[in-house]
């Protein structure tokens, strides 16, 4: 019997945004928005999320499907200020932002949402990640140059 899909968890750097070619952690804060609605940090370093990242949050709302986050940066407060200035942290159900294994980032998001792993699938650019969650369990997606439409279409289906 085939599992239903729970929860959709997204990686942050090359995953979900690109911070001027760089992880978060090695951005230079503050960061700020433009008056044309781009977001810089101190360094003019452009950040932002990939362009498909609206429409696929909306059409997981749509799905009636939760979302999470699991991203093991050395600076989880930048990732979440990052995300409040962008407008996209209250898109989340669950947020696991903090330096260790992304094993550690999914005992936690199963012991809060209560899913179990056959139910998650997860987006992550890094094939360790894929290697250590998918034995967990989990239908994971590499992603080789940020999510797009594509992407994510072909991981509810193969999920």
């Amino acid at each position: 019997m085939k599992s239903a899909l729970s929860l959709i968890v997204f990686d942050l750097d090359f995953t979900l945004w690109d911070c001027g070619g760089m992880w978060v952690d090695c951005t230079d804060p503050p960061f700020r928005k433009t008056g044309d609605g781009k977001f810089l940090d101190r360094s003019n370093r452009f950040l932002k999320m990939y362009p498909d990242v609206p429409e696929i949050l909306a059409e997981i709302k749509e799905m009636g499907c939760q979302t999470a986050l699991a991203s093991r940066t050395e600076r989880p407060d930048w990732a979440r200020q990052l995300l409040d200035l962008m407008g996209y942290r209250n898109c989340f159900d669950f947020e696991e932002i903090f330096p260790s294994s992304k094993v550690a980032h999914f005992a936690n998001l199963k012991e809060k949402s209560g899913i179990p792993y056959d139910e998650m699938l997860f987006f992550d650019d890094e094939a360790r990640n894929i290697l250590e969650v998918g034995n967990l369990g989990v239908k994971c997606v590499e992603i080789n140059r940020g999510i797009d439409r594509e992407a994510f279409r072909n991981g509810l289906k193969w999920f």
